[in-house]
């Protein structure tokens, strides 16, 4: 018989948990870097923010899948997470560095669905990346 913690519902609760509280706090820290209030634009309607958020979101809970199944504590797990979202946040200033003829957050803002687009694909692609080097 298992013990309480290593049972796979306990497990699967408190991994769930933890993403979500991470999800949260990285979402937080997406506000404050951004120029714009991202669900303030949402509920306006303002698409290209929400292909950007959405990209966001998605990135950071494909880190955490990989996370989850490479690690074996929570503690693991989320370092792993926390490393991972750094060099998503990293990969978005990149972003906005590679493209000197306008500013990524003004395109944004101004519901520039290429641009948000283009936001969200990179968000989802570095992800796999960052998800592909967890271990």
């Amino acid at each position: 018989m298992t013990g309480f913690w290593e049972n796979i519902y306990v497990e699967t609760a408190a991994s769930y948990s933890v993403v979500v509280l991470c999800l949260i706090v990285f979402m937080a820290i997406f506000e404050i870097v951004t120029s714009y209030n991202n669900w303030k634009e949402i509920k306006a309607g303002n698409v290209a923010v929400a292909m950007a958020t959405g990209g966001k979101i998605f990135g950071i809970a494909n880190i955490f899948r990989y996370s989850i199944e490479h690690n074996d504590t929570l503690f693991q797990t989320m370092g792993w997470g926390i490393y991972g979202f750094i060099l998503l946040v990293i990969g978005y200033f990149i972003f906005e560095f590679l493209t000197p003829s306008f500013k990524i957050d003004e395109e944004i803002a101004a519901d520039n669905r290429a641009v948000g687009f283009i936001s969200l694909i990179i968000s989802v692609g570095l992800s796999y990346v960052i998800g592909a080097n967890i271990m």
